[in-house]
């Protein structure tokens, strides 16, 4: 009978029956909030920090990118290595942001803070999976997307109320710094709840007599880099194509290493030692195709917010505080479905997904239109807060419920690498489509003339059309598991 140990003790209980697994829930939740906390509140940051810093299009790009690329790629390849130790680099890296006195110190350290989120988020989905079974893993998974809706409710909101109340310079780097209180808390929550942290774990795992190299080479340093150097050249061209020539030849670079990454996890594997992902886990194909679908989606729907914040401060001249307050009702909607869908997924499994997507491709159809009528006839454009609405309120039934889906028939054995493997696609996702868009916004902004609205539009079709190919594959997805 399969096991788990206690978060309190040692005394060992029935998978899915320790008492102490809400307790364990709340930590992992308050890390993912943290964590994603760092994603949304940048989002109405970005004009303040190019003024306060001087910073060019590329470096704000990269500001939003190179978080989420280092986030993927530690991901995966720390595994369960992270916790505490992912909070505190985290955090430090937080408070580095905050002082940064240029744009490269900053990215430097949103690229450490990208590191430190990678090494604590793997426990999420793996110990959600290990500490719930049946209607209760669905209600932790609901949990789960309702925290992801508050951090993008909060944080726009936190992020304008900050720069409102430290002005332009002061304010931005609050937005960095407030991270660092959070993860005190964090840690203070871990130390007292959370199973066995980083060092004993290390300690019993890999055995005393293993020295920090061996430990390293364990978690597969060379996969990570090797993928990490093609998810950035697949990036750089997007965020520094402008006046470099052959800049565009990295994206056969990219595609190249991606290959040779492939090969390499094989042959590390067939050599004895632990691959960074073990690809056999795509041989499962509900897996296989919630992974797809979720890193097509998150390519598309984060730019979303980044999108709407440039509109309305750059564009429409409002204040940040007023960009972070038009998500509001689309977040807390999004909280409320992913309650709700992760309850009734077990009942109507990828049919509350797909009904999910049709209901944000439609709100993000709706904002289009409404931001051309705002253009051309003068409609206000806080009509945009219904079409947001359906936007959230439609996200929500799929974040949580595809990844209930996505991991319901993994074997045990990868039961532990699964989670960060899907939550490397989505972060992996999340970088490309983060630099793909605002590249096209930029360029259809500053090469042909145009202006804002039209800029956004074009945005907005780009994030439009990633999210249709997520919702095929999931309609293919749920017409193969009826067959």
């Amino acid at each position: 009978m399969e096991v788990t140990t206690s978060a309190a003790n040692q005394t060992e209980y029935p998978a899915g029956q320790d008492p102490a697994r809400w307790r364990v829930l709340i930590v992992l939740l308050t890390a993912l909030f943290m964590s994603l906390l760092s994603v949304s509140i940048v989002n109405v940051a970005l004009p303040s920090i190019q003024s306060g810093l001087g910073a060019s299009n590329s470096d704000v790009q990269w500001v939003l990118s190179g978080y989420a690329l280092t986030f993927g790629v530690i991901l995966v390849a720390a595994g369960r290595a992270g916790d505490l130790l992912g909070i505190a680099i985290y955090s430090i890296s937080a408070a580095v942001a905050g002082f940064a006195p240029n744009a490269e110190a900053l990215n430097a350290a949103r690229f450490i803070q990208g590191i430190g989120a990678g090494l604590l988020n793997p426990q999420g989905v793996g110990m959600i999976q290990q500490y719930f079974r049946g209607t209760e893993r669905a209600r932790a998974f609901g949990y789960f997307g309702s925290t992801v809706g508050l951090a993008v409710a909060i944080g726009p909101v936190l992020g304008g109320l900050l720069i409102r109340l430290g002005g332009a310079d002061l304010g931005w780097r609050l937005t960095m710094l407030v991270n660092f209180p959070v993860g005190l808390f964090a840690i203070i929550l871990g130390l007292m709840w959370f199973p066995r942290p980083l060092f004993s774990r290390v300690r019993d795992e890999m055995g005393n007599k293993l020295g920090i190299f061996k430990t390293l080479a364990t978690l597969d340093p060379i996969g990570a880099v090797i993928l990490g150097v093609a998810v950035w050249a697949i990036l750089f061209p997007f965020m520094e194509s402008s006046g470099t020539p052959g800049v565009w030849s990295l994206l056969l670079l990219g595609a190249f290493l991606l290959a040779a990454w492939v090969l390499w996890e094989r042959r590390h594997k067939a050599t004895g030692h632990p691959p960074m992902v073990d690809l056999n886990i795509f041989a499962t194909a509900s897996f296989r195709n919630g992974t797809i679908i979720a890193t097509l989606w998150f390519m598309g729907i984060t730019s979303i917010w980044v999108l709407v914040a440039l509109y309305f401060q750059s564009g429409l001249g409002h204040s940040a505080l007023a960009a972070g307050s038009v998500g509001i009702p689309a977040a807390l909607l999004s909280s409320i479905s992913a309650t709700l869908a992760g309850r009734s997924v077990s009942v109507y499994g990828r049919k509350v997904v797909v009904i999910g997507m049709m209901v944000t491709i439609s709100g993000l159809v709706a904002t289009i239109a409404l931001i051309w009528a705002t253009e051309q006839w003068g409609t206000n454009e806080w009509w945009m807060v219904l079409s947001l609405s359906l936007v959230g309120g439609g996200q929500g039934s799929v974040i949580s419920p595809n990844q209930t889906l996505t991991l319901a028939h993994v074997p045990q054995a990868y039961a532990g690498s699964s989670g960060a493997v899907l939550q490397t696609g989505q972060r992996i996702g999340t970088a490309i489509g983060l630099a793909v868009i605002t590249a096209i916004v930029f360029a259809t902004l500053h090469g042909t003339n145009a202006d804002w609205p039209l800029s956004i539009v074009a945005g907005f079709g780009v994030i439009l059309a990633m999210c249709l190919a997520s919702l095929g594959f999931a309609v293919a997805d749920q017409r193969s598991s009826q067959a």
